[in-house]
């Protein structure tokens, strides 16, 4: 794709040019490893990484421009020079010039939260393909052009590859994307530039503050996405949760609120609530949902609540959420083949994720039956909720193995240990501490008898756990599920 170079700075605010900008230009990139000849590289100043480091080595592979924060010291005279006061925002502006503003030719739908993100836009992914559109999903899980799939790299990728992913979307036909955007996208610019149509809100709670430091920051990322909503989109929010009001408060867009238990214009009802699934009445009609547990009550009302709001009929939206099953690794059931222990894998990986599952199956259950919750916490990432996460497992279960999650860089032992801070005296006789993810998998299917529930959570859908920056392969479904027909009854 050839662009001219003042073409794709349109609406960049420039501060000094050096250089002609009157040139062609056939790729961009915020890599330099990645630059080809008469390319644009953006130099990003990163968490871990400042590309201006790498500009020379842009201009060797070819680059012919580079946008900058701080101008080299030695300028190359082939070479233009647009300095900028961001790099980052800068860039969510280029990447859409440059792949002809994709986010305009299709109906984007964002969808944001602590809880709740991948399964919402994976459902209304999943509706609307049911309901015969071309549609586009963005999610942790994967990117998706309808059947076509793609590995999922961020929660919400840069801006160069969400643009060009959008722009795919758009050549194959897609009227409708629905995309998660993480507080890490809004606080890094990387959905500057996008046009959406509407925003969701799910929830809040305590998550990301290894990155954003406080509480108030993390909120402010989250809110930044609805500030930046233009007056053609409509802002949907969860009044349910304290800040849904909040979320709300600056934005231009058309405001929508739902909700289970307090005042909304899209309001739903729990009628029964099983290991079979949930019947809940949504604005005054009765569906019967594959779905589990209150929290996916709130995902479907969502999911309902976006329909509308994008046009859609009432009956047919029913009659689509009636069809829907959960997106992978969320409350996702494995079962022995004796029937008589249920395993059940989730992504749950805070403290308010894992009081929610464990809500629910605690509202199903009998109470006959052993709860058995095996659970871990990431390394590299906020180390103040893994006391948290370990009461809260405890708390709420009736035995507890802590494990390894994603240990990364960290001594999985010492995160575990971070976790036991939060194990109060009384909770001795309840949890013991297995280092081998898969040998406490093992450990749980062996304590395991007829009627109980095992409870694998932080993982879900990955296939793979980090260590030393090296991704083994490891699925927690698949484990769970062999291990159970090992073990379970023997």
């Amino acid at each position: 794709m050839i662009k001219v170079l003042s073409d794709i700075l349109y609406k960049v605010s420039l501060q000094e040019v050096v250089g002609v900008t009157a040139v062609e230009i056939s790729n961009i990139s915020l890599d330099s490893r990645k630059v080809e000849p008469s390319g644009l590289f953006i130099a990003v100043r990163g968490v871990q990484v400042d590309g201006h480091h790498y500009i020379n080595s842009a201009i060797i592979k070819g680059a012919t421009a580079i946008v900058c924060e701080k101008l080299p010291d030695v300028l190359q005279p082939h070479v233009a020079y647009l300095k900028v006061k961001n790099s980052a925002q800068a860039l969510g502006v280029i990447a859409d010039n440059y792949f002809d503003h994709p986010s305009t030719k299709l109906k984007l739908v964002g969808i944001t939260g602590t809880n709740g993100k991948t399964t919402t836009a994976t459902l209304l992914f999943r509706l609307f393909r049911g309901l015969l559109y071309n549609v586009g999903l963005i999610s942790t899980i994967q990117y998706q052009i309808n059947e076509q799939i793609f590995d999922a790299t961020h929660t919400t990728p840069d801006a160069i590859t969400l643009n060009r992913f959008l722009n795919e979307m758009v050549e194959e036909g897609c009227e409708y994307c629905f995309m998660e955007v993480s507080s890490h996208a809004v606080a890094q610019y990387r959905t500057e530039g996008l046009t959406f149509t509407g925003g969701v809100f799910s929830n809040i709670s305590h998550d990301h503050l290894d990155y954003h430091g406080t509480f108030a920051e993390y909120i402010k990322a989250k809110k930044g996405f609805f500030d930046q909503l233009p007056k053609t989109a409509f802002a949907l929010s969860n009044t349910d949760d304290k800040r849904g009001g909040v979320m709300l408060q600056n934005t231009l867009a058309k405001k929508s609120t739902y909700a289970l238990k307090s005042l909304g214009d899209f309001k739903a009802r729990i009628l029964e609530s099983t290991f079979s699934g949930l019947v809940l009445n949504i604005d005054g009609a009765e569906v019967h949902a594959l779905l589990i547990g209150e929290f996916n009550a709130y995902n479907l009302l969502a999911v309902y609540a976006t329909a509308i709001l994008l046009g859609e009929e009432k009956v047919d939206v029913l009659t689509g959420i009636s069809k829907l099953t959960t997106a992978e690794g969320r409350f996702d059931y494995v079962r022995s083949d004796s029937n008589k222990v249920v395993g059940i894998v989730d992504y749950a990986h805070t403290p308010d994720a894992l009081k929610k599952v464990l809500t629910t199956i605690n509202d199903l259950r009998t109470n006959n039956e052993k709860l058995i919750t095996i659970v871990g916490c990431g390394g590299d990432r906020d180390k103040t909720k893994r006391p948290v996460m370990a009461s809260v497992a405890c708390t709420m279960s009736d035995k507890v193995i802590l494990t390894s999650d994603n240990p990364r860089t960290e001594e999985p032992d010492a995160i575990i240990k971070d976790m036991e801070e939060g194990l109060e005296a009384h909770f001795a006789h309840k949890a013991i501490s297995i280092t081998s993810r898969k040998d406490a998998v093992k450990t749980a299917c062996m304590m395991a008898k007829d009627g109980d529930i095992i409870l694998l959570a932080g993982k879900g859908h990955e296939k793979y756990q980090e260590v030393n920056g090296i991704r083994h392969p490891f699925d927690d479904k698949q484990i769970l599920n062999d291990a159970l027909n090992l073990y379970v009854n023997q």
